[in-house]
């Protein structure tokens, strides 16, 4: 498979396949959403959106990163999400750049949103494709944790099994990771920097498609063999 990695501004023209990673967090919160029991997440183009959805309907709860604030009833940590029940519940997602850049490839046939903790389930989906762009979502393409995710779900793409430790250590040592652990980011849990470094968590992948007039993400697990 032909894989390209490029940041959300270097994107140009709509590609057949786009893997869009962001692994500290929004990727890796959407999985653990639908661990938790959400049924959909609905990603919205700006906070003011994301209220004005769960206005029209009281039902959904939106998240978004930093701290806690008015309409907001979750904040983007997995870490805090553990706990949290969402059985039936739909979630409508904001944050800095993994849903911009989700929207950024709104028009790809196919579109994946991705972090360590889907990473072999996603590579499956890939399997047989001749391409995929992924769409490196944090620091304008040189986030070094996106990266190293980004290039993990390529390689096992063609290598099934392959390790995952020295693109986990390069995750671990970003500027990211840095950032949530020493509480640089508002609206961190302690345990977020571990749990956006688990490999293979949920045995499915994330997938981004039209629902209505959103752009909306579900949990899909493609009918091929295992690797």
């Amino acid at each position: 498979m032909d894989a390209r990695f490029v940041g959300i501004e270097e994107l140009v023209g709509t590609p057949s396949v786009a893997v869009v990673v962001d692994v500290m967090r929004a990727f890796t919160v959407a999985p653990w959403c639908f661990a938790r029991g959400a049924e959909k997440i609905v990603l919205a183009e700006s906070l003011d959106e994301a209220l004005t959805l769960t206005a029209r309907h009281p039902d959904w709860v939106a998240l978004k990163d930093g701290p806690p604030a008015p309409g907001f009833g979750l904040v983007n940590s997995p870490g805090q999400l553990r706990s949290v029940d969402l059985a039936g519940r739909t979630v409508v997602q904001k944050t800095t750049a993994g849903t911009v850049g989700a929207l950024a490839v709104k028009d790809a046939p196919l579109v994946l949103c991705a972090s360590f903790v889907v990473a072999t389930a996603t590579a499956r989906v890939l399997r047989g494709r001749d391409s995929a762009t992924f769409v490196v979502t944090g620091e304008e393409g040189r986030a070094e944790e996106d990266l190293a995710c980004a290039q993990y779900i390529a390689r096992a793409v063609t290598e099934p099994g392959a390790n995952a430790a020295g693109y986990v250590r390069r995750a671990a040592g970003s500027g990211a990771a840095t950032e949530l652990a020493t509480g640089v980011r508002a609206g961190a849990h302690p345990d977020d920097v571990a749990l956006c470094l688990e490999v293979d968590r949920f045995p499915f992948a994330v997938r981004a498609s039209w629902d209505g007039s959103a752009l909306t993400l579900h949990p899909y697990e493609p009918v091929s063999p295992a690797g």
